[in-house]
């Protein structure tokens, strides 16, 4: 049954005309009236009270650009990862940035974070940089759609590491434990890997990986530096490969 992101409210038997998004995605998938879709509505485009899991609708009505749906039994099904898991990356190019947005909401990223470094190919400001991250929002939208997730991660606006570091905190709970990719500190040493309800976040470079003053900026914000092994990994390689070892084990 076709999923869609429904930043509304969903009350079983409420009539309601799906948000321009939805809206446009019902209609590029040449629905019809008396269609029964799924709609789920947490996400960060939604401000108001979220509802758990996922609800039943039928497509009412098709208009030129306007789609309306009865909404029906709600089910409260939860296929977030058993803990929270963010990612803080530096920005890799070209279409790879899309792929691991893509990846990382099937794994079960709780949110992402694009950075710039000293060393980053992709560089991103004013509206480019908007632009970039409504992109990679409407990335996460999709992929929470096809893999069944009721959560849509948010895409953070981007920033660089040296206005992020010290304000990380900020934006994430604050119980998180902060983790540093690395393959020039620790190798072989302590992971997160245990079973733990902590929220954990993850920081990795881009291609080239973070310098040697941005990692040690990194570890005097509270970071602790992490290897994944001996082999030299791709920047949108890594993130995944750390990200896939906590959620799936």
């Amino acid at each position: 049954m076709p999923r869609f992101y429904c930043p509304a409210p969903l009350i079983p038997e409420a009539l309601l005309e799906l948000p321009a998004g939805a809206a446009r995605h019902v209609q590029v998938l040449r629905l019809q009236p008396g269609t029964s879709i799924t709609l789920f509505n947490q996400g960060p485009d939604w401000e108001g009270p979220a509802s758990d899991g996922e609800f039943d609708a039928t497509i009412t009505q098709m208009g030129r650009s306007t789609v309306q749906v009865r909404v029906g039994a709600q089910h409260p099904v939860e296929r977030a990862a058993p803990r929270q898991v963010h990612l803080a990356l530096g920005m890799p190019a070209n279409e790879r940035m899309d792929w691991l947005v893509e990846k990382a909401v099937e794994l079960g990223v709780a949110s992402i974070q694009p950075l710039m470094t000293e060393r980053s190919v992709l560089r991103l400001n004013g509206e480019r940089a908007d632009k970039k991250v409504a992109h990679w929002q409407s990335v996460a939208i999709a992929a929470s759609e096809q893999c069944g997730g009721n959560r849509v991660p948010r895409v953070f606006p981007v920033t660089t590491l040296a206005r992020w570091l010290p304000n990380w905190r900020l934006a994430l709970p604050a119980d998180t434990q902060p983790w540093l990719l690395s393959l020039l500190n620790n190798p072989g040493g302590t992971t997160p890997w245990q079973p733990a309800a902590d929220p954990i976040l993850f920081l990795s470079g881009p291609e080239g990986g973070c310098s040697a003053e941005e990692e040690a900026a990194a570890v005097q914000a509270g970071f602790q530096p992490l290897s994944l092994g001996v082999r030299v990994l791709r920047a949108e390689t890594a993130a995944l490969a750390a990200l896939a070892r906590l959620v799936c084990g």
